[in-house]
């Protein structure tokens, strides 16, 4: 799952040198791309049109069983988020309409990323025994995890977010996150301290 966006310090190690910035600089040019200010929500659905990327759920999905997909978006198959294919050139993510609002956004987000970073597709594989998914290798998850992170909250709109004094739960709102997105990227990026420290 990818609902809380981590990536544990293992993971960032790994991460080739300027990632972290160039994350930081593509959240900021798709969004003046989008017409949007550095300091305004960034919609995956916005997104993933600018893209040209669809968005779909199990129930869409050709040659897909009846048993199939209601095991996928039932309480037993909640396990899975999202799954990125590519069918006749088209990136399609296939997201778990099951999840709460927030939760989706947090996942198409990092579906985004994996496309943006030019990460080859998730497979979808079909048999007798049910459904299976070919999953991204750790280092690309983790790739996804930061990007995602920084589409949804850029520092510049972590420090936005101070200034304005929102509440966690209202920078949430506002952001379409969960709070432990938004505190995760206060840490990580550490916002808080450098303006503690009266700089900016």
């Amino acid at each position: 799952t990818h609902d809380l966006l981590l990536v544990d310090s293992s993971q960032q190690t790994k991460f080739e040198r300027g990632f972290k910035t160039w994350c930081e600089n593509t959240s900021l040019t798709i969004r003046d791309r989008l017409r949007l200010t550095k300091y305004d929500p960034l919609s995956p659905y916005k997104l993933a049109e600018y893209l040209k990327v669809k968005i779909i759920t199990p129930q869409e999905i050709t040659g897909l069983s009846s048993d199939a997909i209601n095991y996928l978006i039932s309480p037993q198959g909640n396990d899975w988020d999202a799954v990125t294919i590519r069918s006749n050139g088209i990136d399609v993510i296939v997201i778990n309409p099951s999840h709460s609002e927030r939760r989706q956004a947090n996942t198409l987000m990092h579906e985004l990323a994996h496309i943006i970073r030019g990460h080859k597709s998730v497979q979808i594989v079909m048999n007798d025994t049910g459904v299976t998914f070919r999953n991204y290798d750790r280092l690309q998850e983790a790739e996804a995890d930061w990007l995602a992170g920084a589409l949804l909250l850029p520092s510049d709109v972590l420090v936005h977010c101070i200034y304005r004094k929102y509440t966690d739960e209202q920078a949430a709102e506002i952001f379409g996150v969960s709070t432990a997105v938004l505190n995760f990227r206060m840490n990580v990026t550490g916002v808080k301290k450098r303006l503690s420290r009266g700089q900016r």
